[in-house]
């Protein structure tokens, strides 16, 4: 190769260690793509920097990204790149996208963050979701950690380790997608496929500073993705923008959001409800400095009960329908194997069994009513708006070390978001900005099921306007 080449080739090396080492809003997927379009560097340079990135970060990438294979990563690269040569190119080419360790993959055992599952059969096909993200041309980043089963908001996994918060090594990441929030946060991956029963995707996203998107549950397949609640459970991406996350629900859903930018004032409804009021103090007090900046920017702020949020709030504090859906997933396994399953997350499964038909069917009968109730009741404005969490990450020793508050702070993790789940709306996290030395609060927009492409639209306009006001 003559000294021209050696230094063209050195010079992609350098510019995607750049890109790979900017914060998440800098490396956006369009950021990404215009970097291959322009030849600054290619997928095959990206995987050789995020095989680096997972040397240098050691445990915090250990911890987040649990298996990957850089050679096929790299025989992914290169196909790519030869495609983006040939300008032929795929909606997703040469994008790195880590994947929950609960989605199917042809050939592996489909572990769930989880030990009793290690001598399960491998996987004969992969997920739908998963097929379709390959479909669309990415780079396999790898499988994420996750809390064991998906069952908890906080992110604790004591079998292949729990990943750092990014703002705060101490801190958790949030759950259940908590390695793949991490993985996106390092620059270990441009994005990740996750999935949400009760906030696994608003969570994380709202810790590490993030876009966590959960979709309406019928907008993506979710075969071959291990069972929560079959009920709740919904399939989605985090990422570092609302852009990046609509990119990714076309290719998993299947259908074409508008990226028309709204020419006119939002409005959003920000309910009066204990979901708001009732949040941790330096939360309430960012979350009303926000809403006073948006309104100084013209966004009309509607301060009002709606009684659907409380209606599926009441029921949710009843014990919702995740619990005893749950224990009935994992009644023979559980059985069979607790001695392999995490303490926490055992004991909250054992928690199902004492809940009667009765009970059960109480809570899940008024649902529709409820939903029906809830898109009667926002149908005048662009979205209703709530603290994503009502609290900052905690850290995780307290966690580890204490049953009774990991119990209480995973209630108080999923308090906002569950409700969301259970009314099946659309849901996003975004992140606000954050005062100096904070970390950022996440912003939760809703509205009612199938409603997936509208907020998209509501999202970015609110994205825009926050960072357009702070430049």
């Amino acid at each position: 190769m003559s000294d021209e080449g050696l230094s063209d080739k050195s010079l992609k090396i350098e510019n995607a260690r750049e890109f790979w080492a900017r914060s998440p809003r800098q490396r956006t997927l369009t950021q990404l793509l215009d970097a291959y379009q322009t030849g600054s560097f290619g997928p095959e340079q990206t995987a050789t920097v995020l095989a680096e990135r997972h040397q240098a970060l050691g445990e915090a990438a250990s911890h987040s990204v649990i298996t990957r294979d850089d050679i096929a990563m790299s025989e992914q690269a290169s196909a790519q790149q030869q495609l983006q040569v040939a300008a032929t190119s795929l909606p997703l080419s040469g994008v790195p996208v880590s994947i929950k360790d609960l989605f199917d993959e042809r050939g592996m055992t489909t572990l769930a963050g989880s030990r009793a599952l290690s001598q399960s059969a491998p996987a004969h096909q992969d997920a739908s979701a998963l097929t379709r993200l390959k479909a669309a041309g990415i780079l396999h980043a790898g499988r994420t950690s996750m809390s064991e089963f998906a069952f908890s908001g906080l992110g604790l996994n004591p079998h292949v380790g729990t990943p750092p918060n990014p703002f705060d090594g101490e801190r958790i990441t949030g759950g259940s997608t908590s390695g793949g929030a991490a993985s996106v946060a390092f620059g270990l991956a441009a994005a990740t496929l996750g999935s949400d029963t009760g906030g696994s995707l608003r969570i994380p996203a709202a810790f590490c500073g993030l876009t966590g998107f959960k979709p309406s549950q019928s907008s993506v397949p979710g075969d071959g993705a291990f069972p929560l609640s079959p009920s709740l459970d919904c399939v989605g991406p985090i990422a570092p923008s609302v852009a990046c996350c609509r990119s990714l629900w076309e290719v998993l859903s299947g259908e074409v959001a508008d990226p028309t930018p709204l020419a006119r004032p939002l409005t959003l409804l920000v309910p009066e409800s204990e979901l708001v009021s009732e949040v941790d103090a330096d939360v309430a007090a960012d979350f009303t400095t926000l809403l006073e900046r948006l309104e100084a920017w013209g966004v009309r702020i509607l301060r009002v009960p709606v009684e659907a949020i409380e209606a599926a709030y009441a029921i949710n504090q009843r014990g919702g329908l995740v619990i005893p859906e749950a224990a009935a997933v994992h009644h023979e396994l559980l059985a069979a194997h607790e001695a392999q399953y995490d303490p926490l997350i055992a004991e909250r499964l054992n928690g199902g069994r004492d809940i009667t038909s009765s009970e059960y069917l109480a809570r899940l009968w008024p649902r529709n009513a409820i939903q029906q109730r809830f898109a009667q009741q926002v149908q005048d404005v662009d979205a209703v708006l709530m603290p994503t969490v009502a609290m900052r990450a905690p850290r995780r020793d307290l966690l580890e070390q204490d049953g009774a508050a990991f119990a209480a702070l995973n209630k108080r993790a999923l308090r906002n978001t569950s409700v969301f789940n259970y009314l099946d709306a659309s849901s996003i996290s975004i992140p606000a900005p954050a005062p100096v030395g904070k970390e950022p609060i996440g912003l939760m927009l809703s509205r009612p099921q199938g409603q997936d492409v509208a907020l998209l639209r509501v999202a970015e306009a609110l994205e825009r306007l926050i960072h357009a006001s702070n430049q």
